[in-house]
């Protein structure tokens, strides 16, 4: 009797609240537990009375108050699973409605699911490519029927007690026929953290089998490395990564990956679908070759590649290479060419220009590390307002265009997302600026009316209020998807 209350009192009625309950008693299904609940329904393990055998129903979340729009892709994602059998696909067994309440029943996994197994500790090599080749069998099936499911993650794939996979969760699942319909509403639909590049931009157009492949390769490199290839701190900057950003390598984060492994996992990752393996089968295809120790077909990318690719994976160190590469360049052909131009003062610069190389490779380091990422944030900036103005001292530049530096790195701190940073930065750039002209003053260095300085002035605190005030409506947005 105790039992039965407080099964009860755990099966939440997903229409009407926490307060009431769909009881035990569900028409032809005896609701047991409560096991799973996502964004489209809740999903309780249940055992069929005429049948007497354990299921697992999955009951739409919003109840008898779900909209024709919820129903409709509620019954979507029953008919899209129904469509296919496959050993490694969860079954469907049929659809209907109790008290107003849509369901369906699945055939029920006793196990676990990958996101449990990954949650820990990396999987070893084998035991990851195994499961992957194994999934993207079953994902092939699906795209043999037409059918792509666009959530793959590894909550959404489950184990048995023998450790098979199974797929599951067709919530998203869309026929390829619809995909090009323009018709279709442009959303941002999937996980972030596993998410195709196509998906985070809502380019439906582009969602294909290849959009699978990018989704099954973020679930190898969550195996193999314990962590999401991307990830940040919050949905939008997680989906701005995946759209812009590279991974870390996999070696770098687990040095036992062969690199076969890791190249089979990064073509999946191609930011352009082209790249990637052109279906699911061919995926697994090559899996099979490394687990059988023969040659794969991905190959390792070309040197232009690895560099486009490392530009992308350190976006910020990329762009400081370059512009302080630029300088160095300038500041020698300055040397060469003007007769001004004195000894000193060309080791000074090249000498900031060396420091400035130095802090970006440290802080770059930093940012590669989880426990001083942000540390490393405050840091960067910091220095580079420093080295600035320090170069502007040394060049005695006060009244040229290279003062416009200080609005340069203001608007660059915008790109970390972090509102009291861009201030912070708004504050230092005034603050160095205000110390050249005093220096510059208190030496005698004739220059132009005091009221140029005090325009350039607003100006800077004026942008570093526009920047500021853009990173704070992002961050609004983003706990706003964060809550949803």
């Amino acid at each position: 009797m105790d039992e039965t209350v407080n099964s009860q009192k755990t099966l939440a009625d997903p229409g009407t609240g926490a307060t009431d309950t769909l009881g035990t008693d569900f028409g032809n299904y005896e609701l047991l537990e409560e096991i799973g609940r996502g964004g489209m329904g809740i999903v309780y393990k249940a055992r069929q009375k005429d049948l007497d055998r354990i299921v697992a129903v999955k009951v739409i979340l919003a109840g008898r108050l779900a909209t024709t729009e919820q129903v409709q892709r509620f019954r979507n994602e029953a008919r899209a699973a129904a469509q296919v059998q496959h050993p490694g696909i969860v079954h469907i067994y049929e659809a209907g409605e109790v008290r107003g309440n849509h369901y369906f029943v699945m055939e029920y996994i006793a196990g676990s699911s990958l996101a449990d197994v990954a949650s820990t500790a990396p999987l070893d090599v084998e035991t990851s490519a195994e499961l992957i080749s194994a999934v993207a069998r079953a994902v092939d099936h699906l795209h043999s029927h037409s059918i792509v499911h666009r959530d793959l993650k590894p909550s959404n794939i489950l184990l048995d007690k023998q450790r098979r996979p199974y797929v599951t969760d067709f919530g998203l699942a869309m026929m390829m026929e619809r995909l090009g319909d323009p018709g279709q509403p442009a959303a941002v639909a999937g996980t972030p953290n596993y998410m195709a590049p196509e998906q985070a931009a809502g380019a439906i157009a582009q969602i294909g089998p290849r959009t699978d492949v990018y989704c099954l390769g973020s679930v190898l490199y969550h195996l193999l490395t314990g962590r999401p290839s991307f990830k940040a701190d919050s949905a939008m900057d997680t989906l701005l990564r995946v759209m812009e950003a590279e991974p870390p390598l996999l070696h770098r984060l687990n040095p036992s990956i062969p690199a076969e492994l890791e190249t089979i996992c990064l073509r999946c990752l191609e930011k352009q679908p082209k790249k990637r393996y052109p279906s699911a089968g061919a995926l697994a295809d090559d899996l099979d070759r490394f687990l059988r120790g023969e040659a794969v077909e991905a190959q390792p990318p070309g040197f232009w590649h690895r560099v486009r690719s490392w530009s992308r994976r350190q976006p910020a160190c990329a762009a400081r290479v370059v512009g302080l590469a630029v300088c160095a360049l300038i500041a020698q052909l300055r040397y060469q060419l003007v007769s001004s131009a004195t000894l000193a003062v060309h080791l000074g610069v090249m000498s900031v220009l060396a420091a400035w190389f130095a802090g970006s490779m440290a802080c770059q380091w930093m940012l590669g590390r989880e426990q001083c990422a942000e540390r490393g944030r405050w840091i960067w900036a910091t220095i580079e307002v420093v080295l600035l103005t320090v170069l502007l001292r040394v060049l005695d530049a006060l009244i040229s265009p290279l003062v416009a530096g200080y609005a340069v790195l203001i608007a660059v701190a915008g790109l970390w997302l972090r509102e009291r940073l861009v201030w912070a930065v708004t504050a230092a750039s005034v603050f160095g600026y205000v110390l050249l002209v005093a220096d510059a003053w208190q030496r005698g260095v004739p220059f132009s009316s005091p009221h140029w300085h005090l325009v350039f002035i607003a100006v800077l605190i004026v942008l570093g209020a526009v920047v500021a005030h853009q990173v704070h409506r992002f961050q609004r947005l983003s706990r706003y998807y964060r809550r949803g």
